[in-house]
């Protein structure tokens, strides 16, 4: 892997030690346990026929073994303990490694970018940002004929229709009232159902029966 490039002697080291040496002693203990099951069979076949002084010899032979065996173990476990330790500070260099290129790149970047550096883009910005307020404020504001316009002026002039406005609604009412015809109000009535035309021709016949009625009697 390429963030094992940095540490060869580290990584050889760990190969060593887990590859070779903790395989060489799992073999070594496969063996020893052969050879004291061996031992252990010869002490008690020489126990059956009674060579109690050979039997004796194979348990020796026996115990020596297991002692081989039992400093075996502790050197297999010493071995893994020094592979775990090997990793771990294999991992603390790479990390520690990893903060290094870090803090580098931090303090190349903040050269790029000092304080000097930061307050003068924000000037430029701020003033960027006004002028651009200011076009659009030039833009906003009235050019050509409008901008020759009296403001009060055409206020006055709103004023004048108002009065008239007014004095026209007046006249409306007083020439209403002299023909005796109500004033029309300045806001809509509500509308009338109109009449229909059966009734208006009902009323008709009926004044013009009573009219022939009355002839008849004065003659």
């Amino acid at each position: 892997m390429a963030k094992n490039k940095g540490y060869p002697v580290t990584d050889r080291l760990i190969r060593l030690c887990r590859e070779q040496a903790l395989e060489l002693n799992q073999k070594r203990e496969a063996l020893l346990n052969k050879k004291i099951a061996e031992a252990l069979a010869k002490a008690r076949e020489a126990n059956r026929g009674g060579n109690k002084r050979g039997a004796l010899a194979h348990l020796k032979t026996k115990k020596l073994y297991e002692q081989e065996l039992e400093a075996l173990a502790t050197r297999q476990l010493k071995l893994q303990e020094q592979v775990i330790m090997l990793e771990g500070s294999r991992a603390t260099a790479e990390t520690f490694g990893a903060l290094r290129t870090g803090a580098n790149a931090m303090k190349a970047l903040s050269k790029e970018t000092s304080i000097d550096d930061v307050d003068a883009v924000m000037d430029e910005i701020n003033d960027h940002t006004d002028k651009m307020r200011q076009v659009q404020e030039a833009l906003g504001q009235p050019t050509g004929m409008a901008a020759e316009f009296d403001e009060d002026e055409l206020e006055e002039e709103l004023a004048e229709l108002d009065a008239l406005e007014v004095e026209d609604n007046l006249l409306d009412a007083e020439l209403a009232a002299e023909l005796g015809e109500p004033a029309m109000p300045s806001v809509p009535l509500p509308s009338v159902p109109a009449v229909s035309s059966t009734t208006s021709i009902d009323a008709d016949e009926e004044a013009e029966l009573r009219a022939l009625q009355a002839e008849m009697e004065l003659n």
